[in-house]
């Protein structure tokens, strides 16, 4: 028993997800459907960025073709941003092998399949104390967590597999499609910062364990990036350039051959770990990185709508 003093989660004041002000509406959502980029390519000059994501989409065309993995790594602004249905048409088409995110992903994807809604007034809310206090998004994830530990699953396909089952809005889930296309989702938690942690439901023991797991098959994943494949960062700016510097470690010092591979940054802001830890240090033998800035709602659509224009020919 520790010496020092817990403070007591169960005299919470919680409320439930659908009486809060959320800010995002799936109504206003990326749509999948067909477009015609290929004109506007052809126009595009081949300088500086313009150049090199031109380049970066040739390549993942050829990964594709060649059978090589495209894994993408996520932070949650992704979900907010309506983003999830077009890396929902990637997987269906067999171009995205897996994905790995931090916590906050699984948070607001949850409230979109169950709800439709998510993202909360942060700064409204912390003024009061409310800030994360929804019961039933934190009760919801943190049992399919404990039912998780005991079940030996990790904790991606948990909810994943949860979602495609129960939830109202699975269509819009990027989880429930990715179980429902057998694409391994790795969900890598920093214990505390996630809302989840705050209530008293949350099991640090089955956090640690299903999230622990997911790192392990992730690793496992990584090891087809040889000789073709690509890792894509989408704006996760600390867990994931973390995660997957210490996962390429593994992979090489199991023995597996992890060379001649490409990684890419899309994100809003040049950011140190991210260029360091993706574009940079796993490639640096072989290989290559690159890194885009922009807003995700732009650059995001317009790199995998151009990429499906590629491989769905």
């Amino acid at each position: 028993m520790s010496r020092y003093p817990e403070i007591d989660l169960a005299k919470l004041k919680r409320y439930k997800s659908a009486d809060r002000l959320s800010k995002v509406d799936s109504s206003a959502f990326a749509k999948a459907g067909s477009v015609n980029l290929s004109a506007f390519w052809a126009q595009v000059p081949d300088i500086l960025k313009a150049g090199e994501l031109k380049e970066l989409l040739d390549i993942c065309e050829a990964a594709f073709k060649q059978g090589k993995p495209v894994i993408i790594g996520m932070g949650g602004h992704v979900i907010k941003c309506g983003l999830a249905p077009l890396i929902n048409e990637m997987m269906r088409l067999g171009a995205v092998k897996a994905v790995a995110v931090n916590g906050s992903v699984i948070i607001h994807d949850y409230e979109i399949a169950m709800s439709g809604r998510t993202s909360e007034d942060v700064s409204a809310a912390l003024e009061d104390g409310s800030f994360g206090m929804a019961y039933d998004t934190a009760d919801g994830i943190n049992a399919i967590i404990s039912r998780a530990k005991s079940a030996g699953l990790g904790l991606g396909e948990a909810v994943g597999k949860t979602l495609s089952e129960t939830a109202p809005n699975q269509e819009l889930s990027l989880l429930a499609n990715a179980y429902r296309y057998n694409v391994p989702v790795t969900v890598h938690v920093a214990i505390g910062t996630d809302i989840i942690h705050q209530h008293a439901s949350a099991d640090g023991a089955a956090i640690g364990e299903t999230s622990l797991r997911d790192f392990r098959i992730f690793c496992n994943c990584l090891k087809d990036l040889n000789d073709g494949g690509v890792f894509l960062n989408f704006g996760s700016s600390v867990i994931i350039p973390e995660v997957f510097l210490k996962a390429v470690s593994v992979v090489r010092n199991l023995g597996f051959p992890l060379q001649n591979f490409t990684t890419a940054v899309f994100d809003m802001n040049l950011q140190y770990r991210p260029l360091v830890n993706i574009t940079q240090r796993p490639v640096q033998k072989s290989g290559k990185g690159f890194y885009f800035t922009g807003h995700h709602e732009i650059m995001i659509p317009l790199f995998l709508l151009s990429l499906k224009e590629r491989i769905a020919k």
